[in-house]
């Protein structure tokens, strides 16, 4: 049975909508570089990502393994720019009538594209019956791709923030135990006093290195792990005010002010710096996410990588999944559709090479495999899967979104300058607001909310 879908957008709805999700996507060229469905061959099965550079030569080579093992299916990937260009032809081509058969969106956009029918729904069922069901995914993460009782997304993994750290200096300073593992913290004061001790190890660099100017998804992971480390969340009702407890958040910011004092931590610094420092050995620990893991690996340093202290009592990460989606079909070819659940399930089924792009799979039996435990350093930050936090749920959230971009013009003076935390979280909640009050322009008619 072939998945629902609320009422679809006319063409020229969606052209408009699209725009104001992306705000600066490009919309030359219309749906020409978007690709046809097959037609000559009926078992190739039309795959968008948005993967590139090692993450995209993993997922062919994971490709090359479920295609080339006599399945009944064969492949062809079309490979967009990540970000909002993706994202706008993702949506054209749903409302155009010429969609993959399936896709990878973040699960922190489906909220975004759902509502307007851009996406069907995956059979749970039918998934089952392939082995993938709930009880194969972290609770979280499987339920990130529901919307209500329905299933939008299909995660494959989870990529976190983590803290990376350099073995050999980490053990000259004593913070190391026995076992290898850092010393634990659990609470601000203990984490500070750890990275002091990591000090006097660091040659012309920091304790710490961590990345922020000009990166509003870098200062948004680190904010929202410390703050829902405190066991809270954030609500952004639709044409409601943001729902922000001023107090955590206040708290949290004050922490990551402390850290960037240009001693534990540069008080101005890039991504790109902060890898750098990190990569050739000027600093003790890294907060990035698991994606660098092959950066890392490159430099032939000693590292090892955890899920970030939890310093508030409740164990939580900020976290994004890559997702299989359904972009729309109007009237989906049955057998194509069976052939893409099984592509899928067999894509998630050999995700354990995934791991070494340093994503989590998703898929249970791959994370909790001998194979999986004896994978290093991954095996040591697995347990993030299990306490992820994604960004709240609106429709102008997620991977890449315009909001992460605001959340980052509110709060950078405050980190520059290590002054007025609760002035930047009020800037903050000001432009939530005035985003809560536009209305989805993919979703016009209000037909879901969250």
């Amino acid at each position: 049975m072939a998945g629902r879908s609320p009422t679809m957008l006319s063409r020229r709805g969606l052209l408009t909508g699209a725009a104001a999700i992306g705000g600066t996507a490009a919309l030359s060229g219309g749906l020409s570089a978007c690709g046809t469905a097959a037609v000559a061959n009926p078992d190739t099965l039309q795959f968008w990502t948005l993967l590139s550079g090692g993450d995209g030569g993993t997922m062919a080579d994971m490709l090359a393994k479920v295609t080339g093992s006599g399945a009944a299916y064969d492949v062809k990937t079309t490979t967009l720019v990540w970000g909002e260009p993706y994202y706008t032809k993702l949506a054209m081509a749903a409302t155009g009538g010429r969609p993959p058969d399936v896709a990878i969106m973040h699960a922190s956009r489906v909220p975004g594209y759902a509502p307007g029918g851009l996406l069907d729904t995956w059979d749970i069922d039918r998934l089952a019956e392939l082995g993938v069901s709930e009880d194969t995914f972290p609770e979280e993460i499987w339920k990130k791709g529901m919307m209500g009782e329905e299933l939008f997304a299909v995660a494959l993994d989870a990529h976190p923030t983590v803290m990376m750290f350099n073995t050999d200096i980490c053990d000259k300073a004593g913070v190391l135990e026995s076992d290898g593992k850092l010393r634990a913290t659990t609470l601000p004061e203990e984490f500070v006093d750890l990275l002091g001790q990591l000090g006097g190890q660091t040659k012309g660099g920091h304790p710490l290195s961590y990345g922020y100017l000009g990166d509003g998804a870098q200062m948004f992971r680190l904010f929202y792990t410390f703050y829902t480390q405190h066991g809270a969340a954030m609500t952004f009702p639709e044409g409601g005010e943001a729902e922000i407890d001023d107090a955590i958040a206040i708290e949290s910011l004050e922490l990551m002010q402390r850290l960037l004092d240009g001693k534990l931590a540069a008080q101005r610094s890039d991504y790109a710096s902060a890898i750098a420092e990190f990569a050739t050995g000027r600093s003790a620990m890294l907060l990035t996410g698991v994606w660098e893991l092959r950066t890392m690996v490159e430099t032939g340093m000693s590292f090892d990588m955890s899920a970030i202290p939890t310093l508030y009592g409740t164990p939580s990460t900020f976290a994004d999944s890559h997702a299989f989606v359904l972009p729309h079909q109007n009237e989906p070819d049955e057998r194509r559709r069976d052939l893409t659940y099984q592509f899928v399930a067999d894509l998630l089924k050999g995700s354990y090479d995934w791991a070494t792009a340093g994503h989590i799979p998703a898929y249970l039996p791959v994370t909790e495999s001998p194979d999986y435990a004896k994978l290093t350093p991954q095996s040591h930050y697995a347990e993030v899967a299990q306490q992820v936090s994604y960004e709240p749920e609106a429709w102008f959230t997620g991977s890449g979104s315009n909001f992460q971009s605001e959340f980052g013009a509110a709060v950078q003076p405050a980190l520059m300058t290590g002054k007025d935390a609760a002035g930047a979280v009020d800037a903050f909640r000001a432009r939530v607001n005035r985003l809560l009050k536009t209305t989805n322009p993919v979703d016009p008619d209000g037909t879901w909310k969250p």
